[in-house]
């Protein structure tokens, strides 16, 4: 697990309740740590029958709680009453796993052991992870217990559908922790900079076809794309992610829109340019497109000679597109470009800031081999339309997304009507 600068020095509490699926909460509580965030677990009488606490102690390096007449004289907490300590300081209340008898306390606002006071002292964002059998799952009762804590506010990850320990399947398996850590994440930064806004990103090369099983495209990864709706994600905006990558994991709280030619991509960003903020065009859009798609596969000939000549003709220009479209109706009011470049880096980035239109241009040396198209690793010069030029210097492409939000949520702010 690799540092999240959003979970730096967050404290989160984390219930554990007796669910079968308890020892997947420890591996929570591990990432959660080696994210940067303290975690002090609260566990209940029978989730000590599935997990012992010291295996929690061990992953978070901090004690466990569970009993209610517990008091602290560690100086851990701000005051030796331990229900009060751990609700008044958290950064986010976290229940996972969470059963149906937990949710029937929570719903009706029962305080009968540690972890259900201490969730009536919280004064922070409470997410639940209910595991069990999907059968308690549908129970009419788990699931009004479960909208009355959606209408106060409590965030709610849908369980999984799967096979149970009871050997039957459906809905009711505990999440897996990437998308736990997701559902984290936006509950965190829910507030942040740019809640309230929303913000298109595109990620990854096209793909223009050919024939039926071939295309053409590039070795744009989409990594820096989906890095991109992960930052914004983290600091509170509603965003649209039109992607041509499958493999990457779309950040929870992101609407992923798939697409695969240039075409598709315009078609998407039209549709979805309205009235959004922002646009991040970091994908790698092809310039040229076969002029004829055949309708069979293409196959070679006997003859070992034979050459093939494919025509290409031009693709649409989507900045291009965009800029026209803003000049029309105002929006978005921020848009950034991202130029991939093998030769005359500033040169040719500046070139298509000024004839694309762009506020920002972000150009990157995509023959350095640390901070290529398939790096996890980046660098880049930040080109602004006022005539700045800013180099981030290599880092994670996390990292140099969150730094290329934070410009964009400068901008946005300091904008008539903000």
């Amino acid at each position: 697990m690799t540092h999240i600068s959003l979970l730096e020095n967050k404290y989160i509490v984390l219930g554990v309740t007796g669910s079968v699926a308890a020892y997947k909460a420890v591996d929570l509580a591990s990432k959660l740590t080696q994210a940067g965030a303290v975690v002090d677990v609260i566990m209940t009488a029978s989730a000590q029958r599935f997990v012992a606490p010291i295996t929690f102690e061990s992953v978070t390096g901090r004690p466990v709680y569970s009993d209610m007449w517990q008091t602290d004289h560690t100086d851990d907490l701000p005051t030796p009453i331990v229900h009060i300590g751990l609700g008044e300081e958290a950064d986010l209340f976290v229940v996972a796993p969470v059963t149906a008898n937990m949710i029937a306390k929570l719903a009706a606002g029962l305080a009968d052991d540690l972890l259900s006071l201490t969730a009536i002292s919280a004064r922070c964002p409470t997410v639940i992870a209910p595991a069990m059998d999907g059968g308690m799952y549908q129970h009419p009762a788990t699931q009004a217990n479960l909208a009355t804590l959606r209408s106060r506010g409590v965030t709610v990850i849908e369980p999984e559908v799967g096979r149970f320990a009871s050997g039957m399947t459906g809905k009711g398996r505990f999440p897996a922790t990437p998308t736990l850590i997701g559902n984290i994440r936006q509950a965190i930064g829910r507030n942040g900079a740019l809640a309230g806004t929303t913000i298109v990103v595109t990620a990854g090369g096209t793909r223009e076809p050919l024939d039926p099983v071939r295309y053409l495209t590039n070795y744009a990864s989409g990594k820096q794309g989906h890095a991109l709706a992960q930052a914004a994600v983290d600091v509170g905006a509603d965003v649209i992610l039109i992607s041509t990558t499958e493999v990457l994991p779309v950040p929870v709280g992101a609407q992923c829109v798939l697409v695969d030619s240039a075409r598709d991509m315009l078609a998407a960003v039209q549709r979805h340019l309205a009235g959004a903020d922002a646009l991040l065009m970091a994908s790698a859009v092809a310039d040229f497109r076969p002029a004829e798609v055949k309708a069979q596969k293409i196959k070679k000939s006997a003859t070992p000679e034979e050459e093939l000549t494919v025509v290409l003709t031009r693709n649409p220009d989507i900045l291009l597109d965009v800029k026209q479209q803003r000049a029309e109706s105002g929006w978005p009011r921020v848009v950034v470009g991202f130029a991939a470049e093998s030769e005359n880096l500033l040169e040719n980035a500046q070139a298509k800031l000024v004839k694309k239109g762009v506020d920002m241009m972000v150009a990157n040396d995509i023959t350095a081999p640390d901070a290529g198209f398939q790096a996890d690793t980046n660098r880049v010069i930040i080109l602004s339309a006022d005539g700045s030029q800013e180099p981030l210097e290599l880092a994670s492409k996390a990292t140099i997304s969150e730094l290329i939000i934070q410009r964009v949520a400068t901008m946005l702010h300091g904008l008539p009507g903000s």
